[in-house]
């Protein structure tokens, strides 16, 4: 039997989803919950990766089990025994066929940012800080550039495994909400650090370093070191993972 669980989790205290040897990864914890539910190992599939300090508000988890158990066991009793920084969301009986990561068409990210002039206390690890002004309106316009199918390999991480940097940027939007900047990014897939080095390269242009079009010279160089750094972790999200919908999981709207 083959169930799909929606997983939330704040990623400040894990060294990723992965699993790692002698490392504190949401992937492990899930597991170890899970294991007991069933009585036996469980080994979760995730729809995709988060590195360390990442959040998800909802990630995607497929796993096999002779377990006959009620799905509200894997929602309440795994909840009850997992720490406060997960949270399943739901469970759901999918087909053999499904795959958490290999059936999904789209991903969506969200990252948070703060931009003030001092740093931040109640929201630290939970979204990035920038201290001077930026220019919303700039930014908005770099980030046309990046929309639809090109090679993202200037926002690729150097230990980046995609088969591809090719992928087509579906959103990139940008808004203000009092002193937070809401980023808002969906592909078909992405890279490893794409998220967080695009939100870096903007920075760059909303604080007039570079004006919009530099950002169209970054993308079509292919080139890493032309980019701005890595931005902060803090306040990426893992949003949503977007299916078909003769799989029939829940697909909630923002």
């Amino acid at each position: 039997m083959r169930i799909a669980l929606g997983v939330e989790y704040d990623g400040r205290p894990y060294s990723g989803w992965q699993s790692q040897a002698d490392m504190c990864t949401v992937q492990d914890t899930l597991q170890a919950a899970l294991t007991q539910i069933a009585g036996g190992p469980i080994s979760v599939i995730a729809a995709g990766r988060t590195d360390t300090g990442v959040h998800a508000l909802e990630q995607v988890v497929h796993f096999d089990s002779d377990a006959s158990r009620p799905l509200s066991a894997w929602v309440r009793g795994a909840n009850a025994l997992l720490p406060d920084s997960i949270a399943v969301r739901w469970a759901h009986h999918v087909p053999d066929e499904f795959h958490a990561r290999f059936s999904a068409h789209g991903r969506s990210y969200r990252y948070l940012l703060v931009n003030r002039p001092v740093r931040l206390a109640t929201q630290s690890g939970k979204a990035g800080w920038f201290h001077a002004p930026l220019d919303l309106e700039a930014m908005r316009a770099a980030a046309q550039f990046l929309l639809g199918e090109h090679d993202f390999s200037a926002f690729r991480a150097s230990q980046c495994q995609a088969k591809s940097p090719v992928k087509r940027l579906s959103q990139l939007d940008i808004r203000r909400e009092g002193e937070m900047l809401v980023f808002d990014l969906a592909a078909d897939a992405f890279l490893h650090h794409m998220v967080r080095n695009i939100v870096g390269c903007l920075v760059y242009v909303g604080k007039g370093k570079y004006p919009p079009e530099w950002l169209a010279g970054v993308l079509a160089s292919r080139e890493r070191r032309l980019a701005a750094p890595t931005f902060a972790p803090d306040g990426l999200y893992l949003r949503r993972i977007l299916y078909e919908a003769k799989w029939g999981l829940p697909q909630e709207q923002d």
